[in-house]
């Protein structure tokens, strides 16, 4: 028997709302009656009776359940999950929990209709809000989430917002998806190239059943998933001022340990070494990010064995230049010599690390290389989606 032709697919990533998705379903076929659409919802192993709920109400309403049993990447990998399942032209994702509203998924597809790329249910464009007060915390939060996402998300005034609509075709543009937790809609906007993107205001209401997802842990998630999108979006200036920032850090943790071990009175180039140690320790805690959240892309089984001689040669770099010049400098400074010995070793780390692609970027070269000609990919492809397990 063939399938029913749908024209709109909602896909809805959930985790123990059974008792939100009864009223959910109801509100979206009233919002959506008289279209050719489908809901399908993703759940990530919930513990609650989400699919007893969802097996009742599949015979009244055009619903379709994906029980991930082993779930990867949160609410992104659900979501991406649900697309490669959808039969719909119009891809709409929303909330499971009614923080989203229902009542604005024509107002959705209305704007895919007058040719935007990609649409958004925006708090903070005209019209829009958030009900109930927002402690300062959150408002923060929220503030300095959307601002580091600023370079890359144009002028949507929400691009964490979780309420979005897309084209099919606009999704098979995307091209090696590699989405982190819970902020989906950004990765899409950003890998799909989407550039007509519109807000549409929306009430963002308060949760009344059901606990909220949102966890300090999904928050670290963000800033990670941030860093591939900064990685995918400046693949030349992203891995250079990380690279800064790195030393930096670094640096101001060896000198640091420096001066404390000659405050104790250590000779000035055995304390150069400590000093450089600790810096080679800040790298490693980096390198430990990098090699978790990226483990997929690197070129080498053997991470940790490249970074070990990597250290090594530092090291020995550092070592050497502050004997060479002890040895030619009548008095050198306190501060002469380790700042040129530093210098040298994260000569030494900037070079190996480049070549041995260990040099805190996101992906790999060859991979970062497709992902900036997404005209390679037919439209008619499948898109290239990319799942890690959540870390």
């Amino acid at each position: 028997m063939d399938s029913p032709q749908v024209d709109i697919s909602v896909i809805v990533p959930a985790l123990n709302e059974a008792e939100n998705i009864p009223e959910l379903l109801r509100r979206l076929g009233i919002s959506l009656q008289g279209r050719r659409y489908e809901v399908i919802i993703v759940d990530d192993n919930s513990r609650d009776n989400t699919t007893e709920v969802c097996a009742a109400l599949a015979a009244d309403h055009p619903l379709r359940l994906l029980e991930r049993e082993k779930p990867k990447n949160g609410l992104s990998g659900a979501v991406l999950d649900g697309m490669a399942l959808a039969r719909g032209d119009i891809f709409i994702v929303m909330d499971a929990d009614l923080q989203h509203p229902p009542e604005r998924t024509p107002a959705l597809i209305e704007q895919l209709d007058r040719g935007a790329d990609f649409v958004i249910g925006s708090r903070y464009t005209a019209g829009g809000s958030t009900e109930g007060e927002w402690g300062a915390f959150r408002r923060l939060n929220s503030n300095i989430a959307t601002w580091l996402a600023r370079p890359f998300a144009g002028q949507t005034t929400d691009p964490m917002s979780g309420f979005f609509a897309l084209r099919r075709e606009t999704f098979q543009r995307g091209q090696r998806l590699t989405p982190l937790g819970y902020k989906v809609g950004l990765e899409l906007m950003c890998k799909c190239r989407a550039r007509d993107v519109r807000d549409i205001p929306i009430q963002f209401a308060t949760r009344t059943r059901g606990e909220s997802k949102l966890t300090l842990t999904q928050q670290v998630k963000y800033l990670e998933h941030l860093s591939r999108l900064y990685d995918f979006f400046f693949p030349r200036a992203s891995p250079v001022i990380k690279f800064l920032i790195v030393t930096i850090i670094g640096w101001t943790i060896g000198l640091s340990v420096y001066s404390a071990a000659r405050s104790t009175g250590l000779a000035q180039i055995p304390a150069i070494g400590l000093g450089y140690l600790g810096t080679i320790l800040v790298t490693a805690i980096f390198h430990s990010r990098y090699v978790r959240t990226q483990r997929e892309f690197l070129t080498t089984s053997f991470p940790w064995i490249e970074f070990g001689l990597t250290s090594l040669a530092e090291m020995a770099g550092c070592m050497l230049t502050a004997a060479w010049f002890a040895s030619r400098l009548a008095n050198p400074s306190s501060i002469d010599l380790p700042i040129l010995s530093f210098l040298v070793a994260t000569f030494v780390r900037y070079v190996l690390r480049k070549e041995l692609m260990q040099d805190i970027r996101g992906l790999r070269r060859d991979l970062r290389s497709l992902e900036h000609i997404p005209d390679r990919q037919s439209s008619s492809d499948p898109p290239a989606h990319t799942s890690q397990e959540d870390r």
